[in-house]
């Protein structure tokens, strides 16, 4: 039965004056200061708000329009209620779907979990809150890309975020918690940011400040970071059996291109020998944690900004991925092909590793000095004579 109105009504709605409002039954008509009138609907339907705005006076919107909009609403969502998985009641919503995202990503041996979690936790669940799962569309995403921008974070960070998010929607179809994907999801375009880098004399600072952290594990840390270019959470997760010492490799079973061996120095190979000593018996990790549910250290940024500090750089602008930036492109300045950098690295593909050869770099300058040495420096030992042999 049709509710009946007593407010919002034709007479009601033309004698109202410019600036006023009248609502009922969840609908609002306005009549804005240049006397046009505008109908909006805010009203809750299986306990999410919906507040939108229908549409004006003089675009040929009436009353009747707004009541349906509310109609839909409410027959979408029993459709939805009967479409639901067996032993749901009420559509997931999506703070509790990130927290069995992530579970069940661990049960199913999934990759960067802490990451995924840290980004939901801190900014794509406090957006979206309890917001059905299957009701995400193209409109919400923007609205979160919106607010993370005027925010100030970095298209980059917001990319990454984006594809945390897209992860979560898409392992939900696959899941059956939704039957569908409904946004689609534009990322920002990034520009080829400047990669940063330490140089020498800024590695040596470093570590000789992580040394002095009371946190014992992160000088390890930066000596693993520093000459292996491994990523944060793959150092990490080193256990004490994949390394090889004899061999000057570690195993990766879990790395983000796929399983493989990384490459060590000596230098680390005689430090971590000392390290492995250190370690208490039966210790299955390189950097153990009694108190993690997984037994070994799942972060270490806090330690790594302080020690960053300590030695007088900005920890906004060096992170531990920076480890993995100075490391790469301290092998492309010394010479070393990019094949064999993508072999130690890991990178997936050459285009990667050709970003760290930046043009501005000294050893760019200084392969354009062998060039003109060659030129303007011929080898007389192989130069032929044509005149003599033209004599004889």
């Amino acid at each position: 039965m049709a509710r009946g109105f007593s407010k919002l009504t034709r007479p009601g709605m033309r004698a109202l004056a410019a600036g006023g409002a009248i609502t009922e039954h969840g609908i609002t008509f306005r009549r804005d200061l240049a006397g046009d009138g505008v109908f909006s609907v805010n009203v809750m339907v299986d306990r999410q708000r919906i507040h939108r705005v229908i549409g004006r006076e003089s675009d040929g919107v009436t009353r009747q329009q707004a009541e349906d909009f509310i109609a839909r609403a409410r027959t979408d969502a029993r459709r939805e209620r009967l479409e639901l998985p067996d032993g749901r009641k009420t559509a997931l919503g999506f703070e509790e779907a990130a927290k069995l995202y992530v579970e069940r990503l661990g049960e199913e041996g999934g990759k960067n979990i802490a990451a995924k979690e840290r980004q939901l936790r801190q900014h794509l669940t406090p957006f979206f809150r309890a917001k059905p799962l299957a009701q995400i569309e193209t409109f919400d995403i923007e609205r979160y890309k919106k607010a993370r921008s005027a925010a100030g974070a970095a298209p980059a960070t917001v990319n990454r975020e984006l594809a945390v998010l897209s992860h979560l929607l898409n392992k939900a179809v696959e899941w059956r918690w939704i039957k569908a994907k409904a946004a689609k999801i534009n990322r920002f375009k990034e520009e080829n940011a400047r990669i940063v880098y330490l140089t020498d004399d800024q590695c040596a600072a470093l570590l000789d400040a992580a040394a002095q952290d009371q946190n014992e594990n992160v000088h390890a840390f930066v000596m693993v970071g520093l000459h292996t270019s491994m990523r944060h959470s793959e150092i990490l997760a080193i256990r004490r059996e994949d390394v090889d010492l004899g061999r000057r490799v570690i195993w990766i079973p879990k790395a983000k291109a796929g399983a493989r061996e990384q490459p060590i120095t000596r230098e680390l190979v005689d430090y971590l020998e000392n390290r492995i000593r250190m370690l208490p018996p039966g210790t299955d990790w390189l950097f153990p944690s009694p108190a993690s549910a997984k037994g070994h250290v799942h972060t270490i940024r806090k330690a790594f900004a302080r020690s960053v500090a300590r030695a007088g750089m900005d920890a906004e602008e060096i992170t531990p991925h920076t480890l993995r930036h100075t490391a790469v492109t301290h092998l492309v300045q010394a010479g070393v092909d990019l094949p064999t950098v993508q072999r130690i690295s890991g990178h997936k593909t050459l285009a990667m590793v050709a970003r760290y050869a930046h043009q501005n770099g000294a050893h760019i300058q200084a392969a354009m000095d062998r060039l003109q040495g060659r030129m303007t420096q011929p080898d007389t030992e192989n130069v032929v004579d044509l005149s003599a042999k033209r004599a004889t």
